[in-house]
């Protein structure tokens, strides 16, 4: 069997080294946050991991580790059936859960059972969380900003897609928010992400920058509607040419 684990701060170094990252949490779990660029295949899915929760509460441990078992091996079936019966025995992928890698060992048990060569983050998205939170004051830093100013209804956004189409590297706060910010408010049909899964978002982005060019950027205020821009990013515009 081959199934190793590795820190989430290795992890986030090497995710582009994965054929895929899959989230083994439930659907409502990896709507709030997940991995960039994770497929969410549930060990237990919203109403499953309830019931069972409840069981393991109001009944034992041992009667809601059978039910869950049960469920497990057929949601896992459903996952290989679905997406692995024509997947090449090199295919590698990364796989977490929340924290105590019950339904990521158990997907990842299986898969390493069948020949796969399956990594584990070790902690699961708990430690992801904690990494990316570490990780982003230094990334935010790292980068020589031009910050684009101007009233409300200037067209400063119009300017950052322009300057995008021109080859210039931007940063898109509002975009990565799915918010206008000021009085515009929200994108029509767009409802924001939460605060976890926009750090998510913009840790992805920061890395995807080239730290040897400038680095075009919105004036914002600390907040985009219902989420928090950080703190060490806001430092380094305020002290940015506009």
């Amino acid at each position: 069997m081959s199934v190793h684990k590795i820190s989430a701060a290795d992890a986030l170094q090497h995710l582009t080294s994965f054929d895929v990252v899959i989230d083994a949490r439930s659907e409502a779990e990896f709507a709030e946050d997940h991995l960039p660029g994770a497929v969410n295949w549930p060990t237990l899915n919203n109403e499953e991991r309830r019931v069972i929760g409840t069981l393991y509460k109001q009944v034992n441990p041992f009667e809601a580790k059978k039910r869950g078992a049960a469920l497990s091996a057929r949601n896992i079936a459903a996952h290989i059936e679905r997406e692995l019966l024509d997947t090449p025995k090199s295919w590698q992928p990364l796989v977490y859960c929340w924290r105590g890698g019950n339904r990521s060992g158990a997907l990842a048990t299986i898969l390493g059972a069948i020949g796969f060569k399956v990594t584990l983050i070790d902690g699961g998205y708990k430690a992801y969380r904690s990494a990316v939170l570490a990780d982003l004051p230094d990334l935010a830093q790292r980068f020589r900003y031009r910050v684009v100013c101007g009233r409300t209804g200037t067209g400063k956004t119009h300017l950052l897609q322009a300057l995008s189409a021109q080859g210039a590297q931007i940063l898109d706060l509002e975009a990565l928010a799915q918010h206008r910010s000021s009085v515009l408010g929200l994108i029509p049909g767009q409802a924001q992400p939460s605060q976890k899964l926009f750090d998510s978002r913009l840790w992805a982005a920061l890395r995807a920058l080239d730290p040897t060019r400038e680095v075009y950027v919105e004036a914002e205020s600390k907040r985009v509607g219902n989420v928090t821009v950080p703190e060490a990013l806001i430092n380094a515009m305020r002290a940015s040419p506009c």
